[in-house]
């Protein structure tokens, strides 16, 4: 089957068509500015890379054009060998704890949670609806951000807060990038040959979560309401103490729509370094002794050795395996390192030599960090949210 999965935002979209159940990569691009002057696009395929411009006034351009590469390509003689279509929908609520078969009753529900993620679901919909116009014939699925976190129990989702505000408007937390978690999950299930798995998943990069997951399932997660808490990320604050900001908004003047915007977009490793986001550039800095650089990146890694020994601990301790991954995750060999000196005491430990091979532009890519006297194991596996999303378009349609 030739499965399509697509990310769709208000002037963009990034596509995949995988071939399935070979797992192969056929072609991969990004539509950009879609609405816009100056629209651009790119198309991957086989290791190459190719830019073009075009002006696009909708949706319905892009995918005009993104089918016509596609024909192009050679990647389809027909329409009909478009198997099916994934969508990746940020927001579920606690409506999907899977992901479904997308129809009307599906969009309508998407689009009444809208509330939860204005800068998403309503973008998501318009992908959506683009491809239906286009492709009417072709089954899509919707896979949600959220779905795989709808495992966790009431004593995890709920905020100490009055119980009417979850009730009457939805406020708990909800965990986000559980697509990706999901393919760590299921990824380790099948190098371990276990079903009931326990892993604490480390999805560390611009964006950042942790998640426990017990018995195959999410247990835990650090984002909540939002993809604002938990973690110190590349713009975004994580966790802080609430009463921070009426405090500052009365200091200084400022609206809680400027507040919230300094939170999500100039705060994090941006806010602390004053200059990066990007660790890599944290990393040059720190090698030149800048002290803000030094600071933001020692607050990052105590920030996750936080999360990582709390979701130890309610695990009990059974934890078959630490699994960090994404951009970060999967290449910061040192950050890693020192991640793991600092867990030494749970009786986590790191193997240098086998640390220092690991990253996305060497020969390997993934594999064991840990020491062989290690309590728990340590990998590095490289997530693949387009191919977790084509997997369960697959299952849905086959």
């Amino acid at each position: 089957m030739k499965i399509l999965t697509v990310n769709a935002g208000s002037s963009s979209l990034k596509f995949n068509m995988i071939e399935l159940p070979e797992k192969k990569e056929l072609i991969s691009g990004n539509f950009e500015k879609i609405g816009l002057s100056g629209g651009i696009y790119s198309i991957k395929i086989n290791g190459s890379k190719i830019k073009k411009e075009a002006d696009m006034r909708d949706h319905k351009d892009a995918i005009e054009l993104l089918i016509k590469e596609l024909f192009d390509n050679k990647i389809i003689e027909s329409l009909d060998e478009i198997d099916g279509i994934g969508h990746r929908l940020v927001h579920g609520g606690d409506k999907y704890a899977s992901s479904v078969l997308i129809d009307d009753d599906v969009i309508h529900t998407v689009g009444e949670l809208s509330s939860l993620a204005p800068l998403h679901n309503p973008a998501n919909i318009l992908g959506v609806e683009a491809f239906r116009e286009a492709l009417p014939n072709v089954p899509m699925v919707g896979v949600f951000d959220t779905a795989f976190h709808q495992t966790m129990g009431e004593e995890q989702y709920l905020y100490s807060v009055p119980l009417s505000w979850y009730r009457d408007y939805q406020i708990r937390k909800y965990g986000f990038h559980g697509t990706s978690h999901k393919f760590i999950m299921k990824t380790m299930q099948e190098k371990l040959g276990k079903e009931n798995i326990n892993l604490i998943s480390c999805h560390i990069g611009s964006g950042a979560s942790i998640c426990a997951i017990k018995d195959g399932k999410s247990f835990d997660t650090t984002m909540g309401f939002t993809p604002n808490a938990g973690l110190i990320m590349g713009t975004r604050s994580g966790d802080i103490d609430y009463s921070v900001i009426p405090y500052y908004m009365e200091k200084t003047g400022e609206s809680i729509k400027e507040v919230d915007t300094i939170l999500n977009k100039k705060s994090g490793l941006l806010g602390l370094s004053g200059k990066f986001s990007d660790h890599r550039d944290i990393e040059e800095a720190m090698a030149n002794k800048d002290h803000d650089a030094i600071l933001a990146n020692n607050m990052y890694v105590n920030r996750i050795v936080d999360y990582i020994a709390k979701y130890y601990v309610e695990l009990e301790g059974n934890v078959d395996a630490v699994v960090f991954t994404a951009g970060l995750g999967e290449n910061a060999r040192e950050f890693r390192e020192e991640i793991i000196n600092k867990l030494n005491c749970l009786g986590i430990q790191i193997d240098k030599d086998k640390n220092s091979k690991i990253a996305s532009y060497l020969d390997t890519q993934e594999g064991i960090i840990s020491s062989d006297d290690s309590r728990v194991p340590a990998y590095v596996i490289p997530t693949n949210e387009e191919l977790m999303i084509a997997l369960d378009t697959y299952d849905l349609i086959k």
